[in-house]
C-alpha cells in the first residue's frame, strides 16, 4: 500500500510541476532557442600555450588584455560564460562558451585576445549544444560580484 502512495504523490508532483510550466515563444525566439530550448555554442578549452617567456611586464598586459578582451566579447554577444579551471594535469586554464556556432568563426574572434594570439594561452574548440537561456544570467552577473 505505501508503494501505491508513494507512486501516486510522485505522479501527482511531477504532473504539477509540469502545469507550471509556461512556454514564452518570444524569450525563446529572443534567445534563439529551438524547439527543445536549445542552441549550438562553440566550447573553448583554454590551457598553456607554447609560449614559455618570463617577461613579467609582458605576460601581465597580455593577460589584461584578455580580460579586457573577454568585457568586450561580452558586449557584443559572443561570450557567455567563462572561467577558470582549478589545477589539474592536462595544463587547462579555463574555458570559454562563445554564442557563435561555427568553429571558424571562433578561430578567428579568439585572435582577438592578446593571451591566445602571443601563445600564452592554446586552445581546443568543439561544437556544444546547450541551453539557450544561459546567456540570460549574464546581466545578472555584475549585480552579484562585489569587485
Amino acid at each position: 500500500m505505501k508503494q501505491y502512495l508513494l507512486i501516486g504523490f510522485l505522479l501527482f508532483s511531477f504532473n504539477a510541476i509540469a502545469q507550471d510550466k509556461v512556454y514564452d515563444s518570444s524569450l525563446a525566439k529572443k534567445l534563439g532557442a529551438d524547439k527543445n530550448g536549445m542552441k549550438s555554442y562553440i566550447l573553448v578549452l583554454l590551457k598553456t600555450g607554447p609560449n614559455k617567456t618570463t617577461n613579467k611586464h609582458f605576460i601581465d598586459s597580455c593577460f589584461a588584455g584578455h580580460m579586457q578582451n573577454m568585457g568586450v566579447m561580452v558586449k557584443a554577444n559572443q561570450l557567455v560564460v567563462a572561467g577558470p579551471l582549478g589545477k589539474n594535469d592536462k595544463t587547462y586554464r579555463g574555458i570559454f562558451i562563445l554564442n557563435l556556432t561555427s568553429i571558424e568563426e571562433a578561430e578567428k574572434l579568439l585572435l582577438t585576445d592578446p593571451a591566445i594570439s602571443s601563445g600564452l594561452l592554446a586552445t581546443e574548440l568543439y561544437k556544444w549544444y546547450g541551453s539557450a537561456a544561459l546567456a540570460a544570467y549574464l546581466p545578472f552577473a555584475e549585480k552579484i560580484s562585489q569587485n
